[in-house]
């Protein structure tokens, strides 16, 4: 029987928001990758995240080590946004840097 050469598509998909997912996991592509980065491996990952198959992440450590430029794009992007969302956040917060000692005087002394 001849053995037959597949080529497998990364298991990603993208959520409503744009962002990539792992297999049927919600756990972000970009966590996956984060730490493989910092040195975890597969089955340390799958540790970290009990929802995601081994054999997918693999399969997407596979998948950033052949293209990565492509994924370091994803990745900056997927940054760039998150600072922008935060940026907002905080603009629309105004300045908390008060907040901890109003509520340190609020608090009832301890007895």
């Amino acid at each position: 029987m001849p053995f037959t050469v597949q080529s497998d598509s990364p298991p990603l998909r993208e959520d409503s928001a744009g962002a990539l997912r792992v297999g049927d996991s919600r756990v972000l592509l970009e966590l996956v990758i984060r730490a493989f980065q910092d040195g975890a491996t597969p089955e340390a990952i799958v540790q970290r995240y009990p929802t995601l198959a081994l054999p997918d992440v693999y399969a997407v450590i596979t998948y950033y080590l052949r293209h990565r430029s492509d994924v370091e794009d994803y990745l900056g992007r997927r940054e760039a946004k998150a600072a922008e969302v935060r940026r907002r956040i905080e603009s629309q917060q105004g300045d908390l840097s008060d907040i901890r000692a109003r509520l340190l005087v609020q608090r009832p002394p301890r007895g």
